[in-house]
Formats: structure tokens, C-alpha cells, sequence
């Protein structure tokens, strides 16, 4: 009897204790989905958070992890028009230092009730330091989703113990067409177990639905430990609204989507998107644009391109001369990277493109049966045609420019290739020979690989995909891959590794560095 009461009492008290962490935890803003650093270069760093109601970010800062001689910055309201999502851009950073965060919010009620504050850390990179960081794209696709059991998303983990200063997301952070179901089959009879949210159980079609692939994505605890102390820069590619995108995308018979209007579709991601990203915004003359450049000394700049938003149609992609159907990347954005390219003073100039530009992937047949293309190769192996003539112009201006150390890094074919673009093999042939990387897929199902198009010569150096016959091979199948770089101060080498799911080596390739400077001028 004696146990029966002091067991109901033990009961009674562990009730009350829960219904008052409860209730305090509703009196106070929750931050679920911890922070994230983005673009840090020359001093600065964008800090993003979410908050659950109406608030107002704070954000701390110093220089050692006990907080001494913290800086505190007034954040901006977080509020239900842009999901109680909020960033704040640090500024006058100093280089070559850890920088300590903590970040919290205020309620807007007049208790002004706080948030329990998240901290996390980053390095801005001085002049003394070696460069390190890491690519790669293709997040919680073709239904493989954060499976606990398996781990969750632990490549994030692996890119996490590198130490990276930063990481490229080189596009498909989510999967807003890729329903994620709470079982799958995967290869050998395996079932995959996903985490499921109402917004990832269809298609995304609303606001709402879009916010919640980013939101889901957060619910993985690699990854909230990988976005408090990796800084990260965002690009973009199709599966931020629906599959190979573009301004012949016609959903009118895909019985999954009740909006069948692709700009309004697209304008609901371009909102989620850049609610999610932490993004530096560009400036009123074009507040969604993601394109732009980040300097990190005299070692290197990033420049960041994107290859959907200003894109023509999908077609067969063998036009001749230069058209609406023909534009990729846009005069402007063109325009600009030349100009970028030319004006760089950094050893090594990376192109972070969210498509390769040598394979060939397709996007169906039109209403004639020719096949058409969703990048720049058009499977011909011919002279520049289509897409491939901006192509040919920019590698034309890079090599008369005497630009030299460029490496393009990508990700969006779901398998890890090292290629080398050789003029000498090549039908087109006005350019420097260059490499180009490509990683992934980071939480997503494995393809691969492609077929290549000989108009630029790419050698395929190395690959690393399912065998023949395989296709969408879960993450059990280990074939998830992420990039690293290094570049050495002293030497100015730069070393790309691929590497595995468990942070393993798969291949590795060092560039030294050309010792031309940019001389602004044409070659003989």
C-alpha cells in the first residue's frame, strides 16, 4: 500500500514537472533550427536563426569561447511574413580569428521573454592562414530522408571533422518535388526509415509547404551541429522548385500538383529559398539575386554563379547562333563574371557552378521526339551550339584575358568525377585547359554516370558511381560523396580530395599554381 502511494505520488510529480517545463517552455521563443553563418568574407558574416512567434534577434560575439569583451548586436525583427526567419550580417570581423556566437531572441511581448541562446563558432581567414573547405549538393532526395537509425545525415558529420572554414552548397538543398515517405526499400532488400513531416509528404505547392523541405532538412542533428560551426555559401539548382525547371516546364499532366502554374511555383521557392539561406541579400538592384563573389586574401576567390534563374527554355539545344533559346547564364550575369574573373588579384579563382558543363543530361524528348537537354551539352559532340556557345565565349575571354587558375566545382549528377578539359581533344577549341570537380550526392539517391560531350574535350580522369544498371542507390550503398580543398600559403598548390560517406579519400588530384599574374590584356 505504502509503495502504491509513494509510487503515485512519485507519478504525480513527474506530471506536474513536465506541465510546468511545458507551459515555461511556451512562454519563451524556441529556436528549432539552431543557427546558420553564411558568407563570410572581408570581415563580415551573415548569422541566421528562427525564432516560433513574433521576436527579435540578438546575436553576441567574441573572440574566445568564455564571451570576454562581447559584442552585442540588436538583431531584426523576426515575424510571421518571412516565417519568424531573421539574419544578421556581423561586420569589421578581424581576419585569421575564431569568432564565438551566441544567439538568441526577445519575444515581443512586454515581459520581452528570451530564447535559450545557441552558440556556435567559425574562422574568418587571414593572411597566414592555408585555405581549407568543402562542396557538395544534393540533400534528403528521391525519398531518402533522415533515417535515425542509420545515423541521420552523418555525411554532414564527416564534413564537419575536416574543420573546413567554409562549405559550398552547390545546389538541390532540398527536394521541394521529391516526396519523402516513412519507408522505402532500398537495394538488397533493405528498408530505409525516413523522418516525415506533413510539408515533405507531397510535392511542394504553397508557401508553406516549400518552407517546411528547408525546416525539415533541420531536424537532423549533424546537420544543426555542421551549421553552427561550418560558414557556408548557398547556390541554387531545380529541385528548389521542381525538376529541371525552366520556361518550357509544363506540370500539366503530372497529377501530383494541383498548381500547375510553374512561375508561381518558382516565385514561392525564390521566397523560401532566400527566407532559408544565409545569404548576404543583394542590394535593391536586384534583392534575389544569388550570383556574387566572396574573396578570401590573396589565395582565392569564390565566384558563385547561377544557372537556372536566367536561363531560356529546355531544348534540343543545337541552335547555331545566339538567342532567347540560348541563354544560360544571361548577358548580365556573363557580363559580370568576366568582368570578376579579369579583375581578380587571387591565386586561384573557383567558378562554383551548380551544373557541369561537359555531360550530357537530358530532359526528355520534345513534342517533335528529339531529345532535349537540361545543361550545357547537347550530346552532339560538335562545335559550340546552344547553351554551349555562352560557354565557348566565356572560356575564349578567360584565355585571352590570360586568366589562369581556374577550377569549376559542381555537384547535381549524384556520383564524384574529376575531369579535365583538354582543347587538344576538343572540337571547340578556343580555351585553357581547366579541371573541373564534382561531388555528391549529400543525403540523396546515387546515378551516374553520365556520358560526356566532346565539344570542350573533358577527360574523365576519375568517377565514382553505381555499377551499371543501378540506379538511385540509397545512402546504405555508401556511394555519397562531398569534395575538400585545400590550398598551401607557401606553396600556393591547390589538392582536391573526393571523398566518402565516412570521410574516406576516393581520389585526390594537386594543381600547382601557374605563376602568371592576371595582366588584364590579350595573349599573342
Amino acid at each position: 500500500m505504502h509503495s502504491t502511494i509513494n509510487y503515485s505520488r512519485s507519478l504525480l510529480a513527474v506530471v506536474i514537472a513536465s506541465m510546468t517545463i511545458t507551459a515555461s517552455a511556451a512562454d519563451v521563443p524556441l529556436m528549432a533550427q539552431g543557427i546558420q553563418i553564411g558568407d563570410v568574407d572581408g570581415g563580415r558574416a551573415v548569422i541566421w536563426s528562427r525564432a516560433d512567434r513574433p521576436s527579435r534577434m540578438m546575436v553576441e560575439y567574441a573572440l574566445d569561447e568564455n564571451f570576454t569583451n562581447a559584442v552585442t548586436v540588436r538583431g531584426p525583427y523576426a515575424m510571421a511574413e518571412s516565417d519568424f526567419t531573421s539574419r544578421q550580417d556581423l561586420t569589421n570581423l578581424p581576419e585569421g580569428k575564431e569568432i564565438y556566437v551566441k544567439v538568441w531572441f526577445e519575444d515581443l511581448t512586454n515581459a520581452r521573454s528570451q530564447s535559450e541562446p545557441v552558440t556556435g563558432h567559425f574562422h574568418t581567414v587571414g593572411k597566414r592562414d592555408n585555405i581549407r573547405f568543402v562542396w557538395g549538393g544534393d540533400t534528403a532526395g528521391q525519398g531518402w530522408g533522415i533515417n535515425e537509425s542509420f545515423g541521420g545525415m552523418k555525411i554532414y558529420e564527416a564534413m564537419r571533422q575536416v574543420q573546413p572554414q567554409f562549405f559550398i552548397q552547390s545546389g538541390d538543398s532540398v527536394y521541394s518535388d521529391g516526396p519523402i515517405p516513412e519507408s522505402k526499400i532500398a537495394e538488397n532488400g533493405l528498408i530505409w526509415t525516413n523522418l516525415v513531416t506533413p510539408e515533405v509528404s507531397k510535392v511542394a505547392e504553397t508557401l508553406n509547404e516549400f518552407r517546411g523541405r528547408y525546416k525539415y532538412n533541420f531536424l537532423d542533428e549533424n546537420l544543426r551541429r555542421f551549421n553552427a560551426e561550418v560558414p557556408q555559401i548557398w547556390q541554387w539548382d531545380d529541385h528548389e522548385v521542381v525538376n529541371n525547371w525552366s520556361d518550357s516546364k509544363d506540370l500539366s499532366a503530372d497529377p501530383r500538383y494541383t498548381v500547375k502554374d510553374v512561375p508561381l511555383l518558382v516565385a514561392r521557392a525564390t521566397q523560401a529559398f532566400h527566407e532559408f539561406a544565409p545569404l548576404r541579400p543583394h542590394d535593391a538592384e536586384e534583392s534575389e539575386r544569388i550570383y556574387r563573389k566572396l574573396s578570401y586574401g590573396k589565395l582565392l576567390d569564390v565566384f558563385v554563379i547561377d544557372m537556372r534563374s536566367y536561363r531560356g527554355p529546355n531544348t534540343n539545344n543545337l541552335q547555331t547562333q545566339a538567342g532567347p533559346e540560348t541563354v544560360f547564364l544571361g548577358e548580365q550575369q556573363l557580363a559580370w563574371l568576366k568582368e570578376e574573373l579579369k579583375n581578380s588579384k587571387a591565386t586561384w579563382k573557383v567558378i562554383s557552378s551548380d551544373m557541369p558543363i561537359g555531360l550530357n543530361i537530358g530532359d526528355g524528348s520534345d513534342a517533335q521526339g528529339d531529345a532535349r537537354w537540361e545543361a550545357i551539352a547537347n550530346g552532339n559532340d560538335g562545335a559550340a551550339a546552344g547553351r554551349e556557345l555562352e560557354i565557348a565565349e566565356l572560356l575564349s575571354f578567360i584565355k585571352h584575358k590570360r586568366i589562369d587558375n581556374i577550377v569549376w566545382l559542381t555537384a547535381d549528377v549524384h556520383y564524384a568525377a574529376a575531369h579535365f578539359y583538354d582543347p587538344r581533344k576538343a572540337t571547340s577549341k578556343d580555351f585553357t585547359p581547366f579541371w573541373e570537380f564534382v561531388a555528391g550526392p549529400l543525403n540523396a539517391g546515387s546515378f551516374g554516370p553520365n556520358s560526356t560531350d566532346g565539344t570542350f574535350g573533358p577527360q574523365v580522369v576519375f568517377n565514382k558511381a553505381p555499377a551499371p544498371g543501378q540506379v538511385n542507390l540509397s545512402p546504405y550503398a555508401g556511394l555519397q560523396f562531398f569534395g575538400e580543398v585545400n590550398i598551401d600559403r607557401k606553396t600556393q598548390a591547390m589538392t582536391v580530395d573526393l571523398k566518402d560517406i565516412e570521410g574516406d579519400v576516393v581520389f585526390s588530384q594537386t594543381l600547382p599554381a601557374s605563376q602568371h599574374s592576371n595582366k588584364g590584356r590579350d595573349r599573342d
